[in-house]
């Protein structure tokens, strides 16, 4: 389930919540004094595999070495080096 973060307008607490999409709808409209926060950039995924960095020099000689032990005879390893 989402992780919600509301503020109260008249006081100023700050509280978290979990509960589904449909209970958040619910509450906000039970609760007009309180403001949904945004505070959290949600994680969408991991940067080496999307591409944005590549892993280490130490990882990537780690890689070529398996790759090449793993390549023999007919077949041929699909091991990514980067």
């Amino acid at each position: 389930m989402p992780h919600y973060t509301f503020m109260n307008t008249e006081t100023g607490e700050v509280i978290d919540t979990v509960m589904s999409m449909s209970e958040r709808e619910q509450f906000i409209a039970d609760n007009p004094h309180m403001q949904q926060q945004i505070c959290r950039a949600p994680s969408i995924g991991d940067s080496v595999r999307l591409g944005l960095r590549k892993p280490d020099a130490g990882f990537r000689d780690r890689l070529k070495e398996i790759k090449k032990q793993h390549s023999k005879g007919f077949t041929k390893s699909t091991v990514n080096t980067f």
